[in-house]
């Protein structure tokens, strides 16, 4: 199996949430990509963006990525974009296992609306955006194990992903005996 477990996907998809539960279940640290970067930088993202850019804030998001490939047993739940940027989904699926939550768009925006910390969404249709961002994001997203959280509860979730962990680490069992055999 590998060392650690990464969560993508669009926001408000239930990366944070999912991601903890599953660090418990695991016995592994939490990483919250966004929330890492919030601490170390003391400035919330939206301000990132207002004041030095979004650029500036993607370096942020590959500096971490790097840092956090290096290590291990963690469940890392990224940022939106992250897995999307060629360097850091290079640098994380070398020691991770990414799964990519998905939701339906009018469920994301529910679970987001009141949470003013969305830079990307702080236009006058959101349902539009995130419409347009998802068809944006689609073969990125779709290079992964899609996990539909819509509906679902957090446990849930979980429950789904700790399923195709074990039939992974099964699948890498089967195949070892097999080749002590031949």
């Amino acid at each position: 199996m590998a060392a650690n477990i990464v969560l993508t996907g669009f926001m408000g998809t239930g990366k944070s949430t999912v991601g903890q539960l599953l660090a418990e279940r695991l016995g592994f640290a939490f990483v919250d990509t966004d929330e890492l970067i919030m601490r170390r930088d003391g400035r919330t993202i939206p301000t990132i963006f207002a004041e030095e850019g979004e650029a500036y804030f993607r370096g942020l998001e590959t500096a971490v990525s790097l840092e956090l490939a290096a290590q291990s047993d963690l469940v890392v739940a990224t940022g939106g974009r992250l897995m999307l940027d060629p360097i850091n989904a290079e640098a994380l699926e070398q020691n991770g296992r990414v799964f990519c939550l998905m939701a339906k768009p009018e469920e994301i925006l529910a679970r987001i609306q009141e949470d003013g910390q969305r830079p990307l969404l702080n236009v006058p249709d959101p349902a539009a955006r995130i419409r347009e961002l998802l068809a944006e994001r689609a073969v990125g997203y779709g290079r992964y194990p899609q996990i539909d959280t819509t509906g679902k509860t957090a446990a849930e979730v979980v429950a789904e992903i700790s399923s195709l962990i074990r039939e992974g680490r099964e699948g890498l069992r089967k195949r070892h005996e097999g080749t002590r055999r031949s």
